[in-house]
């Protein structure tokens, strides 16, 4: 039992600092947004709330410059302060930006949140297996190399995550009578708007998928689903 100690113990520590953060994450949400009133959105994720059969699909602004949309660890739906200044800019459609939304509520669906949890805590385990483990033989560099492979562990699963919330989305999207067109617009556009998010790191430490594969697992869905595919607004 003693040698499965420092394990264990590792995987105590991951779950405690996953639900630190949870917890840090849920109070600046709190502090730090406002329900979002764009009625072209609202009107949009009050279709998705239709076809969910659900009476409201919540949405909230978080009060930060950034450009995105995450689903916080207790199921709400949040776009940044950056994005929407982009949509009251004309940079981005409201169905854009519904496309982000039925993304987010694939990530509260599927039960990524608690994924996450699960990962988070088996990655920071790998992590201090594997420093003691190298550092044996690799004294110094041990602890950056099990960083490296720990982070790149992490990377697979959170593409992984967003494939499936794409999917998800392309679903809602599709029933709500939105579409895929504004999904795959938006991914064409988010290099411009994110200011080039990824340039100059090894696709395989991405926690996102390419943009092409994405685009192109959209339109094989389409393909398999039978939808009709409307033309897409390129980025100029």
């Amino acid at each position: 039992m003693l040698k499965f100690l420092p394990f264990l113990l590792a995987i105590a520590y991951g779950l405690a600092m996953y639900r630190f953060s949870a917890w840090r994450t849920a109070k600046m949400l709190d502090q730090q947004s406002r329900p979002l009133t764009e009625r072209e959105i609202t009107r949009l994720a009050d279709k998705m709330a239709v076809a969910l059969d659900v009476p409201q699909v919540k949405v909230h602004v978080f009060e930060v410059d950034a450009v995105n949309g995450l689903a916080a660890p207790d199921g709400r739906i949040f776009l940044t302060r950056g994005f929407v200044q982009k949509f009251r800019a004309g940079e981005v459609t409201a169905e854009e930006l519904a496309s982000v939304i039925a993304h987010e509520l694939g990530h509260v669906a599927l039960g990524h949140s608690r994924r996450r949890m699960i990962d988070f805590t088996g990655q920071n385990a790998v992590f201090m297996m594997l420093s003691a483990l190298l550092n044996r033989f690799l004294p110094f560099i041990g602890i950056w190399i099990a960083r490296l492979i720990s982070t790149a562990l992490a990377a697979r699963l959170s593409r992984r995550d967003e494939h499936e919330a794409d999917a998800y989305a392309s679903a809602l999207l599709v029933k709500a009578g939105i579409g895929t067109g504004p999904q795959k617009s938006l991914f064409r556009k988010l290099g411009v708007l994110t200011g080039g998010h990824g340039a100059g790191t090894p696709a395989w430490l991405l926690s996102h998928p390419a943009t092409e594969d994405r685009i192109r697992a959209i339109e094989a869905r389409e393909q398999k689903w039978g939808v009709p595919v409307l033309p897409d607004r390129r980025v100029p």
